[in-house]
């Protein structure tokens, strides 16, 4: 049986039940004062499903409430089903896709779909590498830069930094501005421990690294050398082979993305990355990880286009 013929994913009640259990595991709690006591579930014919009224602050609530799910009028399966897709994708799934799968309009596709790439951007900052850990490092460029004319190497593009710890095998990446060490030491310095071992490739705008950190390894691909054949841990090979599943995803499926968008796609990729099967990670945990990543992720149409 496929895991899409779950209750959840069909009936409305099963999917506010859905959410509920995992946002709300100790019972619903009134997102505007926080009691948790005083509430009670409204079970109207008129009412709304999923509505809880707070007897403290004499206001009704859903658990959409403080969520992306937040004044959508999509209906809690459709995002459910539109979650489990786009986290159980490989390389991704496109708004037009999921317009045909869920029979929404292209907009509102498009709309969720960000609203869901917000859901899986991570606030975990703790510095990679820690306990002397080894830490690769490199960027790359994708795209085009709106109202920069096409020149040679990589001035006209979008620029994208990326860190792999090798001892938790998680991603890390963010836009950047610049490819230079004013823009990518500061960056490294706030993600990476004191403690680890760096791995970049001969890039100079790495080339203070040595200085802040237990150690600095590099390989020089300008002269085909992609490890070190003194010290074979020396490579960015792992953060290189991240890169090309983004690229093969942004290309293949998504095959145009504007710089005020590229930092959601850029959290998509991470958190699947970051918990893909090799991690143990199957399909319905990690749509509910997703899940988990709803709250306080609220976006409009007016703050789509922002950066944050």
């Amino acid at each position: 049986m496929s895991n899409l013929s779950s209750p959840h994913f069909h009936d409305e009640e099963a999917a506010y039940a859905y959410v509920e259990a995992r946002l709300w595991p100790n019972g619903p709690v009134c997102p505007r004062c926080g009691t948790v006591d005083r509430i009670g579930k409204l079970k109207g014919k008129s009412t709304r499903v999923g509505t809880y009224k707070c007897y403290e602050c004499r206001k009704p609530f859903t658990v959409k409430i403080g969520t992306i799910f937040e004044d959508s009028k999509v209906p809690m399966r459709l995002w459910l089903q539109a979650m489990y897709l786009i986290a159980g994708s490989k390389k991704g799934i496109s708004s037009n896709q999921l317009h045909r799968i869920l029979g929404v309009t292209l907009k509102t596709a498009w709309f969720m779909s960000h609203r869901i790439r917000e859901a899986m951007r991570s606030n975990d900052m703790t510095p990679f590498g820690g306990n002397g850990g080894d830490v690769e490092v490199d960027e790359t460029f994708i795209g085009q830069l709106k109202g920069v004319p096409k020149r040679r190497a990589f001035h006209h593009k979008m620029k994208v930094l990326a860190l792999i710890d090798r001892d938790t095998r998680q991603a890390r990446t963010m836009v950047i501005d610049d490819v230079n060490a004013k823009t990518l030491m500061p960056l490294v310095m706030q993600n990476v421990a004191r403690e680890a071992r760096v791995m970049t490739d001969e890039h100079s705008g790495y080339r203070d690294v040595k200085h802040h950190f237990a150690a600095h390894g590099t390989t020089s691909h300008g002269r085909g050398e992609y490890v070190n054949l003194e010290d074979r841990s020396i490579h960015s090979n792992t953060v290189e082979g991240y890169f090309s599943i983004f690229k093969r995803g942004m290309k293949g499926v998504y095959q145009h993305c504007g710089e005020q968008h590229l930092h959601r796609y850029l959290a998509e990729y991470e958190f699947r990355y970051n918990n893909r099967s090799a991690l143990g990670v199957e399909d319905t945990e990690r749509s509910d990880r997703l899940l988990m990543g709803v709250i306080g992720k609220r976006l409009t149409y007016e703050t789509t286009s922002a950066r944050a």
